[in-house]
């Protein structure tokens, strides 16, 4: 939209806005979310009814069809490689796991978040992909398929509600930088103090209980966006986030048999049948990333491997225990 701004431009406000947020504090950081969040569903709320009385009115010939979810030339493999990639679109998600230890009540308020977070999420993508696709089925008459949204907005609304949705968008992306930057400071903070990464660097917060240097540090590694081509920053991303989800799901079917105590068929569906199926999908998407990412995230835990054979001394001590006290009354 902004062609003369240069690139890196983008970038280091991005990252510098979010890390001043993250820095002062979680409180300060989770009230804007809140702002930049309500700020976008409004435009995407408004996006959508225009983009539906368009559809209604028979704009670009459009018609309300099943076509966008089947159609005879559905390929299952290309299916996979492009929902290998976009399921960057629905990380985060996952990332209020790692407030818990901000949280009040977090064995109640955490999985009950994650569940409304995947619910809205999920019908929400659905719901604006939906209508963007009936109203231009055919992807070639958008003049840039990469601004293929902010186009869109400017058919159905004209110039003025494309600025707008510009301006949604942009909060978008603030809020999500926030988040991800905020929970992985967190999520490194915890394995420094625990034990999993040297304590010095990041088991360490300032007196207002900010982990002030794995802001810092994940500020850093998202300056690598001044360099590495989006595609493949998310299909490396992808890489880490499918192995992650099915060990995930592995864990569920670990506590049905080393926690759990029914055996009633309920519990063997959602403690067994249903991470069985999240591990199968995960893998299979897990196969359908590119050679380059395979190879970057086959180095990566090659890397991480090493790491723990050196912090056991060989497998001779114990790994650092990441798991706390056991709650079985959460399980039940």
């Amino acid at each position: 939209m902004f062609p003369e701004v240069p690139f890196w431009v983008w970038v280091l406000l991005t990252v510098g806005i979010c890390t001043a947020l993250n820095l002062v504090g979680v409180k300060l950081a989770a009230s804007m979310n809140v702002l930049l969040v309500s700020i976008q569903l409004v435009v995407a709320v408004v996006f959508v009814v225009l983009t539906i009385v368009n559809i209604v009115n028979g704009a670009n010939g459009a018609e309300f069809t099943i076509q966008p979810f089947f159609s005879n030339d559905i390929q299952a493999a290309a299916i996979a490689a492009g929902a290998a990639i976009l399921a960057l679109s629905f990380l985060g998600f996952d990332a209020v796991s790692t407030l818990a230890e901000e949280a009040e009540q977090p064995t109640r308020d955490i999985p009950r978040a994650i569940f409304i977070i995947v619910a809205v999420a999920g019908a929400f993508f659905i719901t604006v992909t939906y209508v963007m696709q009936v109203l231009f089925p055919d992807v070639s008459q958008l003049a840039d398929i990469v601004g293929a949204s902010p186009e869109i907005a400017k058919y159905v609304g004209g110039a003025a509600f494309q600025a707008i949705f510009v301006g949604g968008y942009m909060m978008a992306v603030l809020g999500c930088g926030i988040t991800q930057q905020m929970s992985a400071a967190r999520l490194l903070y915890a394995m420094g103090r625990d034990g999993a990464l040297p304590k010095r660097l990041f088991g360490r917060v300032s007196p207002s209980g900010v982990p002030i240097g794995n802001v810092l540090l994940v500020a850093a590694i998202a300056l690598t966006a001044l360099f590495v081509d989006l595609d493949q920053a998310a299909s490396m991303i992808n890489f880490g986030a499918f192995i992650a989800f099915t060990f995930v799901n592995l864990s569920v079917i670990f506590v049905f048999f080393r926690f759990l105590k029914r055996r009633g068929a309920g519990a063997w569906l959602g403690f067994v049948a249903v991470p069985a199926i999240g591990v199968a999908i995960n893998v299979w998407l897990w196969f359908s990333l590119d050679t380059v990412s395979m190879i970057i995230g086959g180095v990566w835990i090659t890397i991480g491997l090493v790491y723990l054979v050196v912090k056991t001394r060989g497998f001779r001590a114990a790994a650092p225990d990441l798991t706390g006290p056991i709650n079985i009354g959460m399980y039940e």
